[in-house]
């Protein structure tokens, strides 16, 4: 079987071990350049690879490609492979189809990271042999091949589950669907849906759907669509709100206790004992607790899970407090959803950093939380018309064009018992590499400060 793996990030790199594993001739090919960590991955391993081009005799004689997320099935590469009939999936469908482990997978717009990290951290705790896979930890596809696990928590993409077909979760998660990467999807947003809708795929009726209910695109289309598994909704609402919906199992809240329901077990915590604070870690507790409990982790264990799962880098980070500012790296924060549950969870005076590539952002759910929260917003991006043009008459706003100057600007207008968040409700590529390192260069500078 000849196997060529297009991009030489962690899932192509991932893909390719599983492929040499299996005994196929592989072939990767990155039109960047690779860096060098997995460069040597590759050259250990013996597989074949190349980097600053694409070969097309090479990868048109390929009998299955993996295609990394990041690479558009629009491509001219990806249309001409499929015209040719050569099978282009992603590594997440292909590790699938090598391994019988159980998949709680988890997916949204927001929340799907610290829902997963969480989900795996309470499992471990446990003393369940749970990986952590997909957007975050290491390549499900290289743990199949060389570390493998009866179970795995896997954060998945919109981009990831566009090149799944056959792949099964045992557990789905939902947490959200607002708009974001709508230039993906010809800018719009049912194609957005759709793909989220993908986690549902090859569902059975034992298996469990895990979904948001507080979420409106995925209310409108649950009641379009026959859902096969057992359904959990949860919502920060009383129960009489729950209750509205039909099913039997879900969250919601009891006062300032987070109740989680399954079938006839229950779950009780109160929320000030969850290590992460806001309404939106409140749903991602909900979201990571239904999910442990269908795996069958007893009470005990869910709560220690809780209690101790520490800050996740990149949200809502706490950096450091100088001279009674609080400096806060909510670097992950790439669309407006995300940006609205920052500034929402904010109890002090803000100094908002936002800005980047714009992905047809609608900043007018902000408003009326900008009002109340924000003293001035300090756009840091390449262009920042659009966020100006939003919001220069409901705070003062500052147009800066690199982090040094919007750090300078938000340390001449916070005074002790502010907080400067930044939280770009933007993609990062217009001054960074990713919004990883958006986020460490954010806390290198301010640990300066």
């Amino acid at each position: 079987m000849k196997l060529v793996v297009l991009g030489g990030g962690e899932s192509g790199v991932g893909a390719a071990l599983l492929g040499r594993h299996l005994g196929y001739e592989v072939f990767l090919s990155d039109k960047g350049k690779l860096a060098e960590s997995y460069r040597d991955e590759l050259i250990t391993h013996r597989i074949a690879f190349e980097e600053g081009q694409h070969s097309m005799d090479r990868i048109f004689a390929a009998e299955l490609v993996v295609k990394s997320p990041g690479i558009p099935d629009t491509v001219p590469m990806v249309v001409a492979l499929r015209e040719r009939g050569i099978e282009v999936i992603s590594e997440i469908e292909f590790a699938g189809r090598h391994t019988e482990a159980k998949m709680v997978c988890i997916t949204g717009s927001n929340g799907k990271t610290t829902t997963t990290l969480l989900t795996c951290h309470i499992l471990t705790t446990a003393g369940i042999d749970a990986g952590l896979a997909g957007n975050v930890g290491r390549s499900l596809a290289a743990q199949v091949a060389e570390d493998a696990h009866p179970l795995y928590v896997v954060e998945l993409s919109s981009f990831q589950l566009d090149g799944m077909f056959d792949f099964r979760a045992d557990i789905a998660v939902l947490t959200n669907i607002t708009p974001d990467h709508l230039d993906r999807y010809d800018h719009k947003f049912e194609n957005y849906i759709d793909s989220k809708f993908r986690i549902l795929n090859n569902m059975r009726p034992q298996d469990l759907f895990i979904y948001g209910l507080d979420s409106e695109a995925v209310g409108h289309r649950l009641r379009q669509v026959r859902v096969v598994p057992r359904m959990a909704g949860f919502i920060y609402a009383d129960r009489s709100i729950w209750e509205k919906n039909t099913c039997r199992s879900g969250a919601w809240m009891e006062g300032e206790e987070v109740v989680v329901q399954l079938e006839n077990r229950q779950f009780r915590i109160a929320k000030q004992e969850i290590s992460i604070q806001g309404r939106h870690n409140v749903y991602n507790a909900m979201a990571a607790i239904l999910a442990c409990m269908q795996v069958g982790v007893s009470d005990e264990k869910i709560a220690e899970g809780l209690r101790t799962f520490p800050q996740v880098e990149h949200r809502l980070e706490t950096v450091r407090v100088v001279e009674g500012v609080t400096y806060i790296n909510d670097s992950k924060a790439t669309n407006v959803d995300s940006a609205w549950y920052a500034l929402d969870s904010m109890t002090t005076p803000v100094i908002w950093i936002a800005g980047g590539t714009d992905k047809g952002n609608d900043y007018s759910v902000l408003f009326d939380l900008v009002r109340q929260k924000v003293k001035v917003l300090i756009c840091m991006g390449v262009d920042n018309r659009k966020l100006i043009d939003n919001f220069s008459g409901i705070c003062q706003v500052v147009d800066t064009h690199s982090l040094k100057d919007a750090l300078a600007a938000a340390r001449q207008y916070a005074v002790e018992g502010d907080t400067v968040l930044l939280s770009p409700c933007c993609a990062s590529f217009d001054l960074f590499k990713n919004y990883e390192n958006r986020g460490e260069l954010f806390k290198a500078a301010v640990k300066e400060l």
